[in-house]
């Protein structure tokens, strides 16, 4: 009878062990598969802020033919136009998401100082060079609040998981941190960018 209980004790022993042993299992495959997880996510956040890159490189080289075109009817208004090319070159050179986004946000504003200049030139408003270069401002306009919005909705998803117990245990030992969203801070910033002249 003893050997039949230690027998009994030994299987239950074989048991638990296993169970423990196969929670452990259990537990790295879903640490595995969370890192792995976060991993994909930094890359697919990285990328559509490479994206919102492109568009915005085309838009900082938009912005010398614009100001070229400008200048031949608005020559005396050299200081808007030098202010505009200064918050492009300063936008260009941004290097980090944060440095971006507030960079941006003033060459926007630049911007929006830029169009009101040009409303005071009705001759530019017919010149065919102009129209061209007013109708792929646009085109970038809209190209980049589409990948803008793909942007924030991967950080949206990313902030989000990297806070969500228990993936925020494996984010903490990754040392990810809160990612910024690509918004503007002024309300006025968040009017739309007048691109009709």
């Amino acid at each position: 009878m003893n050997l039949l209980a230690l027998s009994g004790g030994a299987i239950g022993g074989i048991i638990a062990g296993a169970i423990v042993l196969l929670l452990l299992i259990i537990i790295v495959c879903w640490a595995i598969s969370a890192r792995n997880k976060f991993v994909k996510m930094e890359n697919q956040y990285e990328e559509a802020f490479h994206n919102i890159d492109i568009y915005l490189k085309k838009r900082y080289d938009l912005i010398p033919n614009l100001v070229e075109t400008v200048k031949g009817y608005a020559g005396h208004e050299s200081a808007t136009l030098q202010n505009v090319i200064e918050a492009r070159n300063k936008a260009n050179s941004a290097v980090t998401p944060a440095e971006k986004i507030e960079a941006n946000a003033q060459l926007t504003q630049t911007m929006r100082n830029f169009n009101m200049v040009m409303e005071s030139y009705p001759q530019l408003k017919a010149n065919t060079n102009f129209l061209d270069l007013q109708e792929q401002l646009k085109s970038i306009e809209y190209e980049l609040a589409n990948v803008r919005k793909y942007y924030n909705a991967t950080i949206k998803q990313f902030n989000t998981k990297i806070r969500t117990f228990p993936a925020s245990i494996i984010a903490g030992s990754m040392h990810l941190e809160k990612q910024p969203y690509f918004e503007l801070e002024d309300a006025e910033e968040r009017k739309n960018v007048k691109v009709q002249f």
